[in-house]
């Protein structure tokens, strides 16, 4: 899908956004996004070479990249300090990183697996924001400093094999609720749902049948990650200035017309 008409090249000028999770698919869309309409940017992930290649195809001076794992403090430590020290600080964070290494049932779901995507997809976004919150030298909180969570229609209905991952993106979109309240009115925190969208992460949920489960949805497609860096980048905007503690449903119609996530 190209946004690039609905793209306002000075909606986010001077603005600089750390996205995490953001080598390829939705994370990298909404960097593109951000970077597009004015803001320096930093990305991260695990990986550090599809992460650099990632990097270098941003305009010069417009992307860093720090890889290291999400749920390492020493990671995100570094990652506050280098922001801190090429760009003076920080306005828009976007908790992307996640992850989902379990599947099946619930009543037979392997714990330390479930632990794994609690510690990241939830424990990991609250860290995210609290190592920007409290790093002085970026001033967040003095620039009225923006969150967007990225959740999930799951977090919203029951997903059958998945329900460990609904469960840690339902608790996403009450920490989204509860630090809006906590951190008002110098930072906004909202988030993004969106249902299945066409990247490697996902592609387990559609690829060979694409046609058969976007026929389930009213729009009859698939999500791209462009349709959730657009939503992204309207909630890192000035535009949304009165709006905190929302969840954005990126699903095309699917929970309207009674669909399963």
């Amino acid at each position: 899908m190209d946004n690039d008409n609905a793209v306002n090249a000075h909606r986010l000028a001077g603005k600089t956004a750390l996205i995490t999770g953001a080598s390829r698919g939705i994370g990298l869309a909404i960097a593109r996004r951000l970077a597009a309409e004015g803001a320096r940017v930093c990305i991260t992930a695990r990986k550090p070479e599809p992460l650099a290649d990632a990097a270098a195809s941003f305009p010069d001076g417009t992307a860093i990249f720090v890889a290291g794992r999400s749920d390492d403090p020493g990671h995100r430590a570094e990652v506050m300090e280098t922001i801190a020290g090429e760009f003076g600080g920080l306005d828009i964070l976007v908790n992307n990183a996640g992850i989902n290494p379990v599947y099946g049932p619930l009543i037979d779901l392997d714990l330390t697996g479930a632990r794994k995507l609690v510690e990241v997809n939830v424990l990991g976004t609250l860290a995210w924001t609290q190592a920007a919150y409290h790093h002085e030298a970026l001033g967040f909180a003095a620039r009225r400093g923006v969150v967007v969570n990225v959740a999930s229609v799951t977090g919203l209905i029951p997903s059958e094999g998945i329900g460990m991952y609904g469960i840690t993106k339902a608790a996403l979109i009450h920490l989204t609720r509860t630090l809006a309240a906590e951190l008002g009115p110098d930072i906004r925190v909202n988030a993004v749902a969106p249902a299945v969208v066409k990247t490697q992460f996902a592609r387990v949920l559609y690829e060979g049948k694409e046609e058969e489960v976007a026929a389930a949805y009213p729009l009859a497609r698939l999500g791209t990650p462009d349709d959730i860096a657009g939503a992204v980048a309207y909630f890192a905007s000035d535009d949304s200035a009165w709006v905190t503690g929302q969840t954005l449903v990126l699903d095309g119609g699917l929970l309207s017309a009674g669909g399963a996530a």
